[in-house]
């Protein structure tokens, strides 16, 4: 079974959104998601600067399997990319909660996350994808 985290939210497109203390959010994938593309070979993130919509499609990830979507949680500024990934894409499934993270933004509404899916939530979407 693929590892959940409780401290983030996720999204039914399997990315994951973390609040952090400075009131960023980190996003990445979900170790579910990368178990399910096989070995990442590449990843196109989005501008720094660049404002977003919840639910707009923001980065690329490919693996030898598909290319997939990564979505943006929640509303707001891009403010970092993990250039990590630029020349190390397999961090994303080496680590997907740690160094295999994609972006952090400054979200629009301090409260948006609360709209996401719980761990349990994900937790009960991930097993009826299994089945």
């Amino acid at each position: 079974m693929a590892e959940t985290r409780d401290n983030v939210r996720y999204l039914p497109s399997h990315e994951w959104a973390r609040l952090e203390a400075d009131g960023t959010v980190t996003v990445g994938i979900s170790d579910h998601a990368q178990d399910a593309l096989g070995d990442v070979v590449f990843v196109e993130l989005p501008e720094v600067g660049r404002a977003v919509q919840a639910g707009e499609e923001v980065a690329v990830v490919e693996s030898v399997k598909a290319a997939s979507d990564i979505y943006a949680p929640v509303a707001g500024t891009i403010l970092v990319c993990n250039d990590v990934l630029d020349a190390a894409p397999e961090t994303v499934n080496e680590a997907p909660f740690e160094g295999g993270w994609f972006f952090k933004l400054q979200p629009d509404d301090d409260n948006a996350l609360n709209e996401l899916l719980t761990p349990e939530d994900y937790r009960a979407l991930c097993a009826t994808d299994d089945h």
